[in-house]
């Protein structure tokens, strides 16, 4: 009966499709016929609110992926900054975004993190 609830709404992912995380989390909730809404980064930046909606369960440190080309290229890795300095940058720069943000209903997961997937389905 969970199973069903869980399948009746929609999870969000996004990312880029070119990033191999992204791909493994749509891979994921397809091979469980769970609908997904993907929101790909290199069509549309994300909005600051969505941002923030992670940052605020997770740090906006957390949304950082300081290993991206774009984070090295812009050669930030010795930047110290305000959160709402990261969450505009972030904005404006979403290839810097650790990736996938997936959301479904009120949960939230920044990256890989198919335990807690696994989890919200059951419940």
């Amino acid at each position: 009966m969970a199973g069903a609830t869980a399948s009746s709404r929609q999870v969000q992912i996004f990312g880029t499709r070119r990033h191999a995380d992204t791909r493994k989390a749509l891979r994921f909730f397809s091979e469980r016929r769970i609908p997904t809404h993907f929101v790909d980064f290199q069509q549309r930046a994300p909005a600051p609110g969505e941002l923030r909606r992670f940052a605020d369960r997770f740090g906006i440190q957390s949304l950082v992926d300081r290993e991206s080309r774009r984070f090295l290229d812009l050669g930030l890795r010795q930047s110290m900054h305000s959160d709402d300095w990261w969450l505009t940058r972030l904005t404006e720069e979403p290839a810097m975004i650790r990736q996938p943000l997936v959301r479904f209903g009120q949960r939230v997961t920044v990256g890989l993190d198919e335990s807690a997937w696994q989890i919200w389905l059951q419940q």
